[in-house]
């Protein structure tokens, strides 16, 4: 459980440090339109932290849930699909903000990366739910 809370304050961290990079970063280019960095902030609040910490309550209530073969498998697919997710959008952003033509494989590229990290996002999820309901189900 202090593994959950500890991972969630990382995200915090991150998330924090996105936002104000956002907002310095747009600023100091004198960018006022759309931009994929502005949702750096959000997707680290909410799926890092918020899941994290959400994971750390129904640790507490359901011990049994640290004990799945599924708990590894949750932990280690979030913590690769959501940085390199934030990472695609990050790289995306900059090139927004800085105005450079992304040549067609980049963009590509970044594309395709986002969206497996997407898929594996989504298999983390399913995996978060799955101990949920494993944990509900002991614990009756």
């Amino acid at each position: 459980m202090k593994k959950m809370v500890k991972t969630s304050m990382v995200y915090f961290t991150a998330a924090l440090i996105a936002g104000v990079f956002y907002r310095e970063f747009t600023k100091f280019n004198q960018f006022s339109g759309r931009t994929a960095l502005s949702l750096l902030h959000t997707h680290l609040f909410v799926l890092g932290m918020f899941l994290f910490l959400i994971l750390a309550i129904f640790c507490s209530i359901m011990p049994q849930i640290l004990e799945s073969k599924k708990m590894k498998k949750f932990y280690v697919l979030m913590n690769i699909s959501l940085p390199l997710f934030v990472f695609t959008l990050l790289v995306r952003g900059v090139a927004q903000v800085l105005e450079i033509d992304l040549s067609s494989a980049l963009n590509a590229s970044l594309s395709g990366i986002a969206g497996m990290t997407h898929i594996l996002l989504t298999i983390s999820l399913g995996l978060f739910f799955s101990l949920i309901f494993e944990g509900l189900k002991k614990a009756n």
